[in-house]
């Protein structure tokens, strides 16, 4: 068995897609998937929180190596009153662009909170941990290491029983997406599996994940980021937040949309763009947020706190979200915006599918697996938006 070498993470060969800043920790790199100039804009804590939470994040090189190891810092929460943290997630390798393993992420500190929506925490602190692949294939290869997406980790070493040189460029169209916690997927069953990732794998695209728990918000600091990226296809997955948090009337919507759409048109005029409404989500179809756990329930769900008479007035509810998505999409289209397309999410996950809706807002592993499989097909496949970009 050949030895390990260790690589270096700074300024080395080593390329960490899906992450738009590296900060630097005590324990080593942080990978964020927002730029660091947008961090003094963040309304809370809990968007600072959600960026580096690393879904879509990988380490990428080129090497003919046949054991690689990844030494990583994770956070991991513990509810109150519960015996164990909540997992860690999932270490997934690929080499040439196919999956070839998964491997458990090791716990590192633990994050005391009294539910998962509280928006401070306890630190217990932890160790870092090392999660190997062994018995990888001869010659010099393709290799992508991608995070748990479900968890706050820390990169501290990277090593490899041969030279690691830069990936070769994929060739692939960069495709941006940003969306909610259903775009972020922490319940999938590993980082490959989200929806997103399956789809892009499906289709022969290059992901960037943009998809921020609780946080898909119309910020403009997030339609600034994607106006400065480069990007060959965009998808804005777009509302349920909106209503999750009652944030905006009907008058003050789509503005707002028309406001974003606008800002990423400033970088992107002519790149296939793509508007996706929410997913169903029977709890506020018809009824307008805030949302709320209901904790009291075996299994909490999300119950919607507004009035439906509330409406007329303006109140927001999926049904509603749609028809001005839509309504915008078609206008903006007809006023020559012709590479900007609309998808109603429900055909992405809809009322056949909610037996996948645990908690009755977010799908299960299952969900997520169909979701990308028909995202693929609608929308990479034949006739859909991104066909042939």
């Amino acid at each position: 068995m050949r030895a390990l070498r260790e690589i270096p993470l700074d300024g080395g060969p080593v390329e960490f897609r899906g992450a738009l800043d590296l900060e630097r920790t005590e324990a080593g790199l942080l990978p964020r998937r927002l730029p660091a100039w947008t961090r003094s804009q963040y309304p809370d804590a809990f968007m600072d929180e959600v960026t580096a939470l690393p879904s879509g994040v990988r380490l990428a090189f080129r090497t003919a190596a046949r054991a690689v190891e990844l030494e990583l810092l994770t956070s991991v929460v513990q509810l109150d009153g519960s015996p164990e943290p909540l997992s860690a997630g999932a270490v997934d390798l690929t080499v040439d662009g196919a999956y070839a393993g998964t491997r458990p992420a090791p716990r590192g500190h633990v994050l005391h909170k009294p539910d998962l929506f509280a928006r401070s925490a306890r630190r217990q602190p932890g160790p870092p941990g090392r999660v190997r692949f062994e018995g990888l294939p001869e010659g010099e290869k393709d290799l992508e290491l991608w995070l748990p997406q479900q968890t706050r980790t820390e990169v501290v070493g990277l090593r490899a029983d041969a030279a690691v040189l830069p990936p070769r460029p994929t060739g692939r169209p960069r495709w941006v997406h940003h969306g909610s916690s259903i775009s972020h997927c922490a319940a999938a069953d590993s980082p490959t599996a989200t929806w997103p990732a399956l789809a892009a794998a499906l289709a022969g695209a290059e992901l960037l994940n943009l998809g921020l728990g609780g946080n898909a918000m119309l910020d403009p600091y997030v339609a600034r980021t994607i106006r400065d990226l480069p990007a060959d296809l965009i998808s804005l997955k777009l509302g349920i937040n909106i209503v999750n948090q009652a944030a905006f009337r009907l008058r003050s919507f789509g503005p707002a949309v028309h406001g974003f759409l606008d800002t990423v048109r400033e970088g992107h005029p002519g790149t296939p763009l793509l508007v996706v409404s929410p997913i169903s989500c029977p709890a506020v179809e018809t009824t307008p947020g805030p949302t709320a756990p209901d904790v009291s329930a075996a299994v909490p769900r999300v119950v919607a706190l507004g009035d439906p008479a509330d409406v007329p007035g303006g109140a927001l509810t999926l049904t509603v979200i749609r028809a001005e998505l839509a309504r915008i999409v078609a206008d903006r289209a007809a006023a020559g915006d012709r590479r900007l397309h609309y998808l109603d999410g429900r055909e992405l996950f809809g009322p056949d599918d909610v037996a996948d809706l645990p908690d009755s807002l977010h799908p299960n592993a299952a969900g997520y697996r169909r979701m990308g499989r028909r995202f693929a097909a609608r929308v990479f496949g034949a006739g859909g938006p991104f066909c042939g970009r």
